[in-house]
């Protein structure tokens, strides 16, 4: 099911009505079947390999929870992480590790027949995986106890708010709150709706806009070079961003309006002075899993200096293989790795240089680490949104390419022709994404919705009005489209 679907526009208030109609010992019950129908909605069998990975964790943390000595626990750990990890393996990992050693063999004209798996990746995989697996890796690491209600815990694993694109939860965090009753709350019930509102604007207004003109380039490549190849990354830049990041503002806000506090995914990340602060913005639930679960466990930053660098390279080039079975994928997350190590390389040298000059801390200054921040990650998403590497080539050696054509106003007019869009909607689009970093400034200082809430009426009205407006009017209806993360 959809966000962005009148499915789920009836699916929604029915549950929440319900939900505080209910007892409270009773509502994880509700919750349970809401979400596996909620997941239910895209393919009807997959619901099983839910049921299997929430069985098994269920059952070796409870097997954990027993033993007191850590080498008695390991053979439950390991059954948590082989059977998790080879679910997510044979249906994301295996077909592109297949085909791939297939042509190592082909090259050396050596025999190797092992067909590819037929199959549709389960929507939400590697987020519901995780989410389980780091509860596991708790119990087994003293840091929470086992849940012993199993629906409860099965409606952890599944809340169908975040159950398909995150944010990724944490055991001590989520797992208390259904023990809590969530009294109806005006006020939460109208800060979570305004929530998901905002979600809803960046989605289907901004991320959906801009989606037109990134597909019509870059699955049509060799039609387009220079102005076009550079307009469509940028797009993209914010594409994905408006796309996930409205997507964890809908999980947060239909959580909120139940009672329930989800963690904070996204903050502001194209502000960002560094790539490394970049993610502490970008994809926070997942980049802390990374950080907890594999790279302060390879000894992170408390080693000798080139096992750092190891750590870090490593723990970025699996954060982009999580994201797909791709090369695109794992070139983005190796980039991803060197900016920081080059950033710490670079560190002592860049501070005596800005030292000299005086400029650091300048407002010039952060303005330009600012914009080359967004110039290293907007290269980056090349690979991440092109179909093949022979597809982000292509992108990288032809961004600069014919510029000159598109000084030419009638020139621009017919390209922009051919992407099915006319300087207008490009105008439109560069509004709304200026409209929307503004609304992030202003977020800067606390939530919107709450500083919104003391201003007079006629400016809170506006603003939702504005908002509703472009939902209803700005918004592509030709279809409707998937968020970018449910392929995941």
């Amino acid at each position: 099911m959809l966000f962005n679907s009148l499915q789920f526009l009836i699916f929604f208030p029915v549950v929440v009505t319900l939900f505080f109609l209910i007892p409270q010992k009773r509502r994880w019950i509700l919750l349970l079947i809401a979400s596996y129908y909620f997941y239910m909605c895209w393919k009807v069998e997959y619901i099983v390999l839910i049921i299997i990975s929430t069985l098994i964790d269920y059952f070796a943390a409870q097997q954990m929870d027993k033993l007191n000595e850590k080498a008695k626990k390991k053979k439950w750990l390991y059954l948590s992480l082989i059977s998790n990890l080879g679910i997510l393996f044979g249906f994301k990992y295996f077909n592109f590790i297949n085909e791939n050693v297939q042509s190592f063999f082909d090259h050396f004209n050596v025999f190797y027949n092992i067909p590819a798996f037929e199959l549709l990746l389960p929507v939400g995989i590697s987020f519901y995986t995780f989410q389980t697996l780091s509860y596991t890796i708790d119990v087994y690491n003293c840091k929470t106890k086992a849940q012993k209600h199993l629906g409860v815990f099965a409606v952890f694993v599944s809340f169908f708010p975040q159950l398909v694109a995150g944010p990724i939860e944490r055991s001590n965090r989520l797992l208390p709150q259904f023990f809590v009753k969530h009294d109806f709350n005006y006020e939460r019930v109208r800060f979570g709706l305004q929530q998901m509102m905002w979600g809803f604007f960046k989605k289907v207004v901004i991320a959906d806009r801009l989606a037109i003109v990134v597909d019509g380039v870059y699955n049509n490549l060799d039609n387009y070079s220079g102005f076009a190849l550079i307009i469509a990354t940028i797009f993209f830049t914010f594409q994905i961003y408006c796309d996930f990041s409205g997507y964890s503002d809908i999980a947060i806000g239909s959580a909120r309006v139940m009672g329930f506090e989800l963690m904070e995914n996204f903050k502001r990340p194209y502000f960002s002075k560094s790539i490394s602060e970049f993610w502490k913005r970008w994809h926070i639930s997942l980049s802390t899993w990374f950080r907890d679960y594999l790279y302060i466990p390879l000894g992170g930053s408390k080693v000798v200096k080139w096992k750092w660098y190891y750590n870090l390279f490593i723990t970025f080039l699996v954060s982009g293989f999580w994201h797909g079975a791709n090369f695109t994928f794992i070139v983005w997350g190796a980039l991803h790795g060197t900016y920081l190590i080059s950033a710490i390389i670079l560190k002592t040298p860049k501070e005596i240089i800005l030292n000299f000059l005086n400029i650091k801390n300048t407002t010039f200054h952060k303005i330009y680490q600012v914009t080359f921040t967004f110039l290293l990650a907007s290269f980056a998403w090349i690979f991440f949104r092109a179909n093949n590497i022979t597809d982000a080539i292509y992108v990288i050696t032809h961004l600069f390419t014919d510029v000159g054509d598109y000084t030419n106003f009638s020139v621009m007019q017919l390209k922009l022709r051919g992407l099915g869009v006319g300087m207008n909607d490009l105008l439109i689009s560069f509004g709304l994404i200026i409209f929307m970093e503004l609304f992030n400034l202003y977020e800067r200082g606390g939530d919107v919705w709450l500083k919104l809430k003391y201003k007079p009426k006629w400016l809170r009205w506006s603003v939702y009005y504005i908002i509703m407006f472009g939902i209803l009017f700005l918004a592509p209806y030709s279809k409707v489209s998937n968020f970018i993360y449910f392929q995941f």
